[in-house]
């Protein structure tokens, strides 16, 4: 908010600093600043309620095209793998790198790639569960696919 308090008055063409006097109050600045903030809340209420409900299939899909789209598949590919890296985050950073479940995830510079692959092959292999949340389908696959020996 410390931009909305260095506007320039438009009335004046002066910074706004706060300085008493007519038509020189930074407050209608923080007001609209505010409220635009406020407004902006509720779109990020619901676009977490859409990241709930991501499922293995739309997971699976989105990766997929990433593989098979040789022009817009760049896109997708990272769509696919910067969820994949915020869930290894999360379960790196909650499940104590996996020691909690006897998971030893694979080295951090391909590790991206070698959970989608192992994702994709385990999503076709229990195609059955494609409407659970993605999260608790990875869940699954860094489990069952990357045991420590």
């Amino acid at each position: 908010m410390i931009w909305t308090i260095r506007l320039l008055d438009v009335r004046r063409n002066v910074p706004a600093t706060g300085a008493r006097g007519p038509g020189n109050s930074w407050v209608p600045y923080l007001v609209i600043s505010i409220l635009s903030w406020a407004s902006m809340a509720p779109l990020t209420a619901s676009q977490a309620a859409e990241l709930r409900d991501y499922s293995v299939q739309e997971l699976l899909r989105t990766c997929e095209e990433g593989d098979n789209d040789a022009r817009w598949g760049a896109g997708k590919e990272a769509e696919c793998e910067q969820f994949i890296n915020g869930f290894t985050g999360a379960y790196i950073m909650f499940a104590d790198g996996g020691k909690d479940h006897n998971v030893c995830l694979p080295a951090p510079g391909n590790r991206p790639d070698e959970i989608r692959w192992a994702f994709m092959k385990w999503a076709y292999e229990n195609f059955d569960k494609k409407n659970i949340p993605a999260a608790q389908g990875l869940m699954e696959v860094v489990r069952s696919k990357f045991p420590c020996s």
